[in-house]
């Protein structure tokens, strides 16, 4: 049994374990750390694979939370919702990949940062659909509060096991060559033949499905939601960060910076939230700067890796027997 079908076999079990065995606080982190997954990896796919520097989380996580919300208030089943609310973020993603992805570096990654705010702008005034800036309250789900909660784990886990799978399948396809050929050297690879536009809007709109997705399940979880809170730029920023724990551009990496971004969340952030962003911010340009590769570059540069080094030989002299 090879590592990946060991631990794609083990998330049932776990998910099954805190269905059980865990109480409400669990489960809520539980959600929470597979909403990250789902985030982290679905921003690899654009962010990692093809190396385009995508801020456009944000944007697609607040279409597929007010997608989500208002077909569930006018009577849409919550499977179908949760669904529709994928879909209809993927043709939006489709779309403004065809208008901004012809743009490369900080052009490319200005450009979809403000779609969020456009978005935001655009939810704020209507009103009479969203709610404006009073927001939109979602129906509640039927059950009891833990019965609510092990639904959104598994609704969440599911999402992200779905991205990991797409990442894993893109990465052997004729898709996931071309990305890697756009992150390589771009003019090269349309020299060579391949069709970067289309591979690139693509990958765009396959990451934004189980960014909506995931979403319209946080509307459903939290009940309500607002144009500041599901468009809030963190939002863009934290699934970068996770990918740069674990490592940019590969399978397990994002899952890995998920749990430990959760973990740093849990002991350090909540304890400091009026220095959140700064510490968000440090924590980009130190990986950026010292750990390009994610933690896995530790075992290169810690002390141990220094102790085990072995010592320099001594010179040897003539008068040596």
């Amino acid at each position: 049994m090879t590592g990946r079908t060991f631990a794609f076999l083990a998330v049932p079990v776990v998910v099954a374990g805190l269905i059980v065995f865990g109480d409400n606080y669990l489960l809520r982190l539980a959600t929470t750390v597979a909403m990250y997954v789902a985030l982290a990896t679905a921003w690899n796919i654009v962010g990692g694979f093809s190396g385009y520097p995508s801020f456009a989380t944000a944007a697609f996580f607040g279409l597929g939370a007010y997608a989500g919300g208002i077909a569930l208030s006018h009577g849409v089943p919550l499977i179908a919702a949760w669904a529709g609310a994928g879909i209809v973020t993927a043709l939006f993603a489709l779309l403004l990949g065809l208008a901004i992805l012809h743009l490369r570096g900080h052009y490319f990654a200005i450009g979809s940062l403000v779609v969020a705010d456009v978005l935001r702008e655009v939810t704020n005034s209507w009103t009479s659909l969203t709610g404006g800036g009073m927001g939109l309250n979602v129906p509640l789900v039927g059950g009891s509060s833990t019965a609510q909660a092990q639904l959104f784990l598994v609704a969440m886990a599911t999402v992200a096991v779905l991205a990991v799978l797409a990442a894993l399948w893109i990465s052997g396809t004729r898709l996931g060559v071309a990305l890697r050929c756009i992150e390589q050297n771009e003019d090269a690879a349309q020299v060579i033949g391949v069709d970067t536009r289309r591979a690139k809007v693509t990958a765009f709109a396959i990451s934004s499905l189980f960014i909506g997705a995931a979403g319209a399940i946080y509307a459903s979880w939290t009940t309500y939601i607002d144009p500041t809170d599901v468009y809030d730029v963190s939002l863009s920023v934290k699934p970068i960060i996770m990918a740069l724990l674990g490592g940019v551009g590969t399978i397990i990496g994002p899952v890995i910076g998920a749990f430990v971004f959760l973990g740093l969340e849990e002991l350090i952030w909540r304890n400091s939230l009026e220095f959140h962003a700064g510490i968000l911010g440090l924590l980009v340009v130190a990986l950026v700067l010292f750990l390009p590769g994610g933690l896995r570059d530790l075992r290169g540069r810690g002390i141990w890796s220094w102790l085990r080094r072995a010592p320099p030989a001594k010179a040897q002299t003539g008068d040596t027997p």
